[in-house]
């Protein structure tokens, strides 16, 4: 199975710049405390690492 990371957004989109907001919205966040999991690929970890100061991320098993 693929390696699958667990992203959930704990601050809020308010403002944050436009592009920061489009890239919690890639990774299928819509609120704070909404979780997604996500292939962990590089650029899926360029994401999380543009907006680390937003979200918390965990290893988890693929699907």
């Amino acid at each position: 199975m693929a390696e699958m990371i667990k992203v959930t957004q704990k601050r809020s989109l308010i403002s944050v710049k436009p592009k920061l907001r489009g890239t919690v919205r890639a990774l299928g966040l819509r609120g704070i405390g909404t979780s997604n999991v996500v292939p962990d690929n590089d650029a899926t970890r360029g994401m999380i690492r543009a907006v680390s100061h937003l979200v918390e991320f965990e290893p988890c098993q693929g699907q």
